[in-house]
């Protein structure tokens, strides 16, 4: 028995104020609260952006997602014939190997690191990839067992002045990407000073060797089961099972984020239909009989209403019928 088994499940769900669909969720009592994330904006975007909600912390709590050591790409340079990027933070890693752009559905072949290991320079020639344009802001992954990142600046000028602009305008719950040690956690906290609630995303290796080694439950703090990220981290795809029981079983609030009701994209865009299938439900139903009573869906499902507002009903359904 897990200390929330009678507990009806939450869902958290991504929003930005600028979307059109913002405030219906926000003031949607089915929603528990609302993750900002600002991945892709200027520290003037997310001024502005956040200047324009009320002052009133109504509604459906927000979260501000402060990227810590997740590698991002900070700026695409030009180049002839090939991919070179500049990264967020500086990395080590042998080179050639293969880096994963678009939650792992596209790849390229680094070749190269310059700049102290912030430039990134990829084989040239389409069929070295990526397929797809990379912009600023996205995010991406190195599995090889040498990559290392350099977190003497955990967290970068960019996000540090993020931070200090949420503050401004009264956010005081935070979710941390890749948090992989205590020292992480104590280093936001040095950041954002009192916080009602900090989120700790799980997504990779060495993350759930924290989860497993040397986390201890903290006040105000849970643990995120990003399966966004640690699905593609991990050695292998079904690791992110027993990374998920040993999630809950460290924190029996921990929230369980991504790659759930998946289907509910299809279903809508290419057959009219305004529910997931019943292997969405069943996944829901496999998290839930672990222990896990939060949920939060992926960043795609939530970018247009047409998807979050029948993925939030399909959701609710579920809840009311549990046994």
């Amino acid at each position: 028995m897990t200390a929330n088994d009678k507990t009806a499940p939450g869902l958290f769900v991504t929003l930005w104020p600028e979307m059109t669909h913002f405030y219906q969720f926000k003031f949607d009592a089915r929603v528990q609260g609302i993750r900002l994330n600002p991945a892709m904006l200027s520290v003037e975007d997310v001024a502005r952006e956040l200047s324009s909600l009320p002052t009133a912390d109504v509604g459906a709590p927000l979260y501000f997602d402060v990227k810590g050591r997740q590698l991002r790409v900070e700026k695409v340079l030009p180049a002839k014939d090939k991919l070179v990027l500049r990264l967020n933070h500086p990395i080590e890693v042998e080179t050639p190997t293969r880096v994963l752009f678009k939650a792992g559905n596209d790849r390229a072949r680094l070749m190269a690191l310059q700049e102290s290991g912030r430039r990134l320079e990829f084989a040239p020639g389409a069929d070295s990839g990526p397929e797809y344009v990379v912009k600023p802001g996205e995010s991406l992954h190195i599995r090889h067992p040498s990559m290392r990142v350099n977190d003497e600046q955990l967290f970068s000028d960019i996000e540090q002045d993020k931070i200090r602009v949420a503050r401004r305008y009264g956010i005081r719950r935070w979710f941390l990407s890749y948090v992989e040690k205590q020292s992480d956690v104590d280093r936001l906290r040095a950041l954002v000073g009192d916080a009602d609630e900090i989120m700790l995303k799980i997504e990779s290796k060495r993350g759930m060797q924290f989860v497993r080694e040397e986390y201890v439950p903290q006040d105000n703090v849970r643990l995120v089961a990003a399966c966004g990220d640690l699905y593609v981290e991990l050695d292998e795809p079904q690791h992110t099972l027993s990374a998920l029981k040993d999630i809950i079983a460290a924190d029996p609030y921990a929230i369980a984020a991504s790659r759930m009701m998946l289907t509910i994209t299809q279903n809508v865009r290419r057959f009219g239909l305004d529910r997931p299938d019943l292997a969405d439900f069943a996944h829901l139903a496999w998290l839930h009989s672990i222990g896990y009573r939060t949920f939060m869906l992926c960043d795609e499902i939530c970018l247009e209403s047409e998807l979050l507002d029948p993925a939030v009903n399909a959701f609710a359904a579920w809840g009311e019928d549990l046994p």
